[in-house]
């Protein structure tokens, strides 16, 4: 597959999500840059916005097996993983699986349950297997999850563990739409004529890892690997940071850039396209020291500041960008 078959594929992907989704083009772009990188995607904004909406229809376009997991304080980690429950014609203890085993896992408001378990979800999302009571099942390739969440600050929410966090390799903010798409979004309900939204699937089954096995074969000069690793370096170091971006996130901003070079149609990666996911790529690993979290200093404007300061390699810069 070359890549211009693969960025064809990925606007076709992100038009008939378009079709239901309204305003929100780059999140999605980097949501699908992430899967097709391998990644779990993390949506967190008010309620509302349409960041269900924009899950369950990527999962669909993208022709994934789909389950989706409204998360509530009572929920329990079985409830994610599965449990052994009795057979009564064997007499025996069997396995029956929980909703984690699936092509694509829609945690809906994810911080509204505890964080027992939300981690439940921490060895399926870094290992692509759970464990229950000793036993390891693993789970079919692609596996990837979109979660939702809303703002701590609302009444009845969980803050993610900073390990959980960790694990998905962008987070992104939907953001209010403007007045036209807003508009927009009220006339295709009329148009409609029911509550239910429908995507049609582009990828048929296979398909999604035949592009994710393409994307390996984007070239990453040195020059823009040692680029990816100083950015995540410089948050170590950065004012009011107390923990900064782990290797995972260096490699999560090489991963997601050579997507969207991928999308773009270039074989190769370019700085701008690691500082184009910076932000949804390292904001979130970040731990403030307690007088910035107390002041409400915002972990993506020390991205933003950082970008601006980390210098770009200059052969690449003048080469390729």
């Amino acid at each position: 597959m070359n890549f211009e078959d693969i960025a064809e594929t990925g606007r076709r992907i992100r038009a008939a999500v378009a079709t239901v989704v309204v305003g929100m083009d780059d999140p999605l772009e980097i949501a699908l840059a992430t899967i097709l990188a391998g990644g779990h995607v993390l949506f967190e904004d008010v309620p509302g916005l349409g960041k269900t909406l924009a899950a369950r229809s990527l999962a669909s376009a993208l022709g994934l097996s789909f389950r989706r997991l409204q998360c509530t304080p009572d929920m329990l980690p079985g409830d994610v993983t599965g449990s052994y429950v009795y057979a009564p014609d064997s007499g025996e203890f069997v396995f029956r699986p929980g909703p984690i085993f699936t092509g694509l896992l829609l945690a809906d408001e994810i911080n509204r349950t505890t964080p027992k378990t939300q981690s439940a979800m921490l060895e399926a999302m870094a290992e692509r297997q759970v464990t229950v009571e000793g036993n390891s099942f693993p789970l079919e390739a692609p596996f990837h999850v979109i979660a939702t969440a809303n703002p701590i600050e609302y009444e009845g929410t969980y803050a993610l563990p900073e390990a959980q966090l960790d694990r998905f390799m962008v987070r992104l903010s939907v953001g209010y739409p403007d007045s036209r798409g807003e508009t927009e979004i009220l006339l295709g309900r009329v148009r409609r004529r029911e509550e239910a939204t429908r995507v049609e699937p582009v990828l048929a089954a296979g398909e999604l890892i035949a592009l994710q096995k393409a994307i390996e074969e984007i070239h990453v000069d040195p020059d823009v690997a040692a680029y990816c690793v100083a950015l995540a370096a410089a948050t170590r170091t950065a004012q009011h940071v107390a923990v900064g971006a782990s290797p995972r996130g260096s490699q999560g901003l090489l991963l997601v850039g050579r997507a969207l070079a991928a999308l773009d149609g270039r074989d190769y990666l370019r700085p701008d396209d690691v500082k184009r996911i910076a932000v949804p790529v390292l904001a979130h690993r970040l731990t403030l020291t307690p007088q910035a979290w107390a002041q409400g200093v915002d972990p993506a404007d020390l991205i933003r500041a950082l970008v601006t300061t980390v210098a770009v390699p200059p052969s690449v810069a003048a080469a390729r960008s």
